[in-house]
């Protein structure tokens, strides 16, 4: 990864709103709600390929403006608020540009697929023996 939490953290813009949740009356008073706005397309951070592999991995969260939305409201704090939403967005731009390896499809071998057979075979044998044999 080649970005820092405070070169993420001048390319994102922030919302302040009133949450509910625990505080009491304070939840009527202060601002604690964040929500964390960032722009893959805009940024400077990624090169090309970069941006394609995020903009292809977080199509669903990108809302209709194209910018990647991380809201968070758990912590009375504004402060702790803001800091959890880039931490967050941290970990979802990190695990969207991990690429994983390509499977490759393994054969099974002979013997495996031998015992698989007379396995079948075996129940084969035992469900055959249950039938009744109407013999008029």
């Amino acid at each position: 990864m080649n970005f820092s939490k405070a070169e993420l953290q001048k390319e994102t813009s922030y919302k302040a709103s009133r949450s509910g949740g625990k505080g009491g009356q304070n939840v009527n008073k202060v601002s604690s709600k964040v929500e964390l706005l960032f722009s893959v397309d805009s940024s400077a951070l990624f090169t090309d390929e970069e941006k394609l592999l995020l903009n292809e991995k977080l199509q669903n969260r990108l809302n209709k403006d194209g910018y990647v939305q991380v809201i968070c409201d758990e912590e009375r704090s504004q402060y702790l608020n803001k800091e959890k939403a880039l931490e967050r967005l941290i970990g979802l731009l990190t695990r969207s540009l991990q690429v994983q390896k390509p499977r490759k499809p393994t054969k099974l071998s002979k013997k495996k697929k031998a015992a698989r057979l007379d396995s079948k075979k075996i129940q084969s044998a035992k469900k055959e023996g249950r039938k009744k044999n109407f013999d008029v």
